[in-house]
């Protein structure tokens, strides 16, 4: 094995004064990006098979440093890897483990290669697998939420806007609305993996690489869809993980929104939904509380992957060409989200089976504080009258009803009547909850066909994976 320099260091034979231990212990980021050691061994492979091909390496060096690496690989899932804080990361750990077990031809692997292309091509790898889990764990929460459309089909309630009650809706339209919600989000993450896929290997430090090293079929063999094009911006470029943690914001935004709804139907005044105990927890001072803390944590750890977001923007905004050791920031914030948004997925798909509707509850407020006002003034357009004198003739029947503290239902025809000649004997049948319901046939409405063929859209979307 070649001799390490005086410092101990790959990088110490310009220097003469070892670290000082403070700032050694700031540099170092082993801490956190060990984590990436099954796609710095996946890229070192395939870095060792370039040099072969490039005749950097012979046959029997490359199956001795392929060997070697796979008994590291072995040692780090085994939990026995010897880790060295003194070699600052992930990627001069695994290289000093390698030249351990096979000598000095070890050395020969980082030939043409600088951590800089390395830790860009181990977070893309990293990102791959990421992405594919997550793509996984979103297809489970649309199963879920799909399961309880499918069961509660025909179950109306109230649709709300500014948090007032509006229109009827059917439950299974209001728990699709989320289904498709992360199906976009599956979307924005299979188009971060396609950005993703570029291969910056082989960029050297910044300027490219002085050995003849075939970079298309370097690709080919990682599954990139093609190498970068320019060197400088390969190994600055965190673009497709600020892209990642973007979508991982919008993803928590979605969470977020669906655990506020459930929180808010939980209380008392709404009274639409109970948690099951199993993801409820009680006051330490109150016996009587049950407290939906799982769906307020959800709520909650979307400001987490907001600020991830945040911090790697700022940390790249002002960032000269090429690479800076401030890029070395981009990973806690990276693996946080990634954490979370796992928690996240894990824990909603059986919080959402264990989750008891009150349907009885919903029922009787979807038809409440006047919601089919909308349907009777469709019912004068219908009846040849232009929509916004209808919205006036209505808006003034609504403040009659509120007057006589009696629902439109209970009014007569012949107090309709006052209000427009146009009201007949049927206007009754315009008016119910059912077929205010299915008046809104038209795709993506909330009429029962309408929420069907939403529903065998969805099953399709879910059963498709990346």
């Amino acid at each position: 094995m070649a001799a390490p320099t005086p410092l101990g260091k790959p990088w110490g034979g310009r220097f003469t004064e070892s670290p000082h231990p403070t700032a050694e212990g700031f540099t170092a980021s082993l801490s956190f990006d060990r984590r990436l050691w099954p796609s710095d061994l996946e890229g070192s492979r395939a870095w060792a098979r370039a040099l072969e091909r490039a005749h950097l390496l012979s046959l029997e060096e490359l199956e001795q440093i392929l060997r070697g690496l796979d008994e590291v690989g072995q040692e780090l899932a085994g939990g026995t890897f010897p880790f060295r804080a003194e070699l600052e990361d992930i990627h001069m750990n695994i290289e000093r483990r390698l030249q351990e077990k096979v000598g000095p031809i070890g050395g020969k692997l980082h030939t043409g290669r600088s951590r800089n292309d390395q830790i860009a091509l181990d977070e893309r790898l990293y990102l791959r697998d990421v992405i594919g889990r997550l793509d996984r764990e979103l297809r489970e929460v649309q199963s879920a939420l799909i399961s309880r459309a499918e069961e509660h089909l025909g179950v109306p309630m109230p649709g709300y806007t500014h948090l007032q009650r509006a229109q009827p809706v059917l439950l299974s339209h209001h728990l699709l609305a989320y289904v498709f919600m992360l199906q976009r989000d599956r979307e924005r993450y299979r188009d971060c993996l396609g950005r993703a896929s570029v291969l910056p290997l082989g960029s050297g430090a910044l300027a490219g690489t002085a050995f003849a090293i075939d970079r298309e079929a370097l690709a080919r063999d990682l599954g990139f869809e093609r190498a970068s094009s320019n060197s400088l911006d390969a190994v600055s470029d965190r673009d497709f993980l600020v892209e990642f943690l973007c979508a991982g914001s919008i993803l928590g935004m979605h969470l977020s929104r669906l655990a506020a709804d459930l929180t808010l139907w939980a209380t008392a005044e709404f009274g639409f939904v109970e948690f099951s105990d199993a993801f409820a927890t009680g006051s330490s001072i109150m016996p009587q509380k049950k407290n939906p803390d799982v769906a307020e944590l959800i709520r909650g750890k979307c400001g987490r992957l907001y600020g991830n977001l945040v911090a790697v923007l700022t940390t790249l905004k002002g960032l000269p060409l090429a690479y800076n050791s401030d890029m070395q920031e981009d990973k806690e914030p990276l693996f946080d989200s990634i954490d979370t948004l796992e928690a996240i997925l894990a824990v909603l798909p059986p919080m959402l089976a264990s989750l008891a509707f009150n349907v009885e509850r919903m029922r009787e407020a979807a038809g409440a504080g006047y919601s089919t006002a909308t349907d009777l003034a469709d019912y004068l357009v219908r009846r040849g009258l232009p929509f916004r004198q209808a919205h006036e003739v209505v808006g003034r029947v609504v403040r009659h009803a509120i007057d006589a503290t009696r629902p439109l239902q209970r009014l007569s025809l012949e107090e309709f009547r006052r209000f427009s000649p146009l009201f007949a004997a049927d206007v009754f049948d315009a008016i119910s909850v059912e077929a205010s319901l299915r008046a809104r046939s038209a795709p993506g409405g909330t009429a029962p066909e309408a929420v069907r063929r939403a529903l065998a859209e969805a099953k399709t979307l879910a059963a498709e994976g990346l």
